[in-house]
């Protein structure tokens, strides 16, 4: 770790408070020319940085830049020893993990972006990742005994996970729209894409790859018109450290739920928060849209539907549409 990173993480511990650079100097064994240094570069990356004669150096309360180091000060319990990346911006966070994970990555390795040029949804879509306003966030996971079709509670244990992370940060509800889509408010925040890898001779899980978009903040442009109808974002406005605060609170009751992944408290979680049981939908699929009503969410997050006809139907994958 550099001067500069070593000088981050002690302002993100001390945030709002001034350090002289004697003190700064001392604390991190390096010269007081090389904290000039680190201040100035810092700034260029956009840090609020203070300084007041006599008083020393402060970073801004006000601050709201992702950070390995903003969101290690937040991180508990499973997340302490993660292996955590944050990139002002890629391709795919989905896509760098799976590189790190064929060479060899360890599990709980966790790449964060500000903005991704590429990011990918369900279905094959597109996902909206614009910089400067959202979490774009990828966890490697290497189950043990979890076959593939097991594997789908991993999704239903990050939606409740996100559920949880932008009341605690926020205040406000979110609810799950069947099966890994987070909205508030009648708007989609967030979406969920697990992607897994098979072991050729085994056929089991080799890793799997939990990958969550938040929108912490509309976009100042607004979202693009062909999303804007159903986009929102978790806070109307900029908030003190609002993007490390989040990640971490996903990571922290993600990683929480992952080890202890035999107690399936979180499924009867998914199940409160389920914006569909009781509604009208659709089923989309292949070979077109039916109308049913959605009854339940069985343990395995399977969503039960009856059809206009009668027939009822346990689907495991796929799309339903809440709106007509």
């Amino acid at each position: 770790m550099g001067t500069k990173e070593k000088l981050l993480s002690l302002f993100e511990e001390q945030k709002g408070t001034y350090l002289s650079g004697e003190e700064i100097a001392e604390r991190l064994s390096v010269s007081r020319t090389a904290v000039w240094k680190a201040v100035k570069s810092l700034r260029n990356e956009g840090y609020e940085i203070d300084a007041v004669p006599n008083k020393g150096y402060s970073l801004s309360v006000h601050t709201d830049i992702l950070s390995a180091q903003g969101i290690q000060k937040y991180l508990n319990g499973a997340c302490c020893d993660m292996e955590l990346y944050v990139l002002p911006e890629t391709g795919s966070t989905n896509t760098l993990l799976r590189e790190k994970a064929n060479a060899g990555a360890a599990e709980g390795c966790t790449i964060i972006a500000g903005a991704q040029t590429e990011g990918r949804g369900r279905m094959g879509r597109s996902f909206y990742s614009p910089a400067d306003t959202g979490i774009y966030m990828s966890i490697l996971l290497r189950p043990v005994e979890l076959t593939p079709v097991q594997a789908v509670g991993l999704t239903t244990m990050a939606a409740v996970a996100a559920c949880e992370a932008i009341e605690e940060v926020s205040g406000r509800q979110a609810q799950i729209k069947w099966v890994n889509d987070i909205f508030m408010d009648g708007k989609k925040v967030s979406g969920i894409l697990t992607e897994a890898a098979l072991g050729l001779e085994s056929g089991s899980l080799d890793y799997v790859i939990v990958g969550i978009g938040i929108n912490a903040y509309p976009p100042k442009e607004g979202f693009p018109q062909e999303i804007d109808r159903i986009a929102g974002a978790v806070f109307p406005k900029r908030q003190n450290d609002g993007k490390n605060h989040l990640a971490a609170a996903f990571l922290n009751r993600f990683m929480e739920y992952y080890s202890k992944k035999q107690n399936a408290d979180y499924v009867e979680k998914y199940r409160e928060r389920s914006l569909v049981i009781g509604k009208e939908i659709r089923v989309i699929s292949s070979g077109g849209e039916r109308k049913a009503l959605a009854l339940d969410v069985d343990k395995e997050c399977h969503l039960l539907v009856r059809y206009e006809d009668g027939s009822t139907e346990r689907l495991s994958s796929g799309e339903i549409s809440i709106r007509f």
